[in-house]
């Protein structure tokens, strides 16, 4: 299993996840994600749904 993913959302790449001991940090890699840096999250799909609702306008549920 990869270390690390990459996370695209509407073919724009929103950050990368890198597996740590607790899941996968995310990185930021476009201003419009930041919210999520230096979230830990379960799995990379995981990573990729929140950065979608950011997207989308769910920050609630993007958090």
């Amino acid at each position: 299993m990869p270390d690390s993913y990459i996370i695209e959302v509407d073919s724009q790449t929103a950050g990368i996840v890198v597996r740590s001991s607790g899941g996968y940090c995310f990185f930021a890699s476009s201003p419009r994600f930041n919210r999520l840096e230096g979230q830990l999250f379960r799995n990379a799909r995981e990573a990729e749904r929140a950065a979608r609702k950011l997207a989308n306008g769910d920050v609630k549920e993007a958090a």
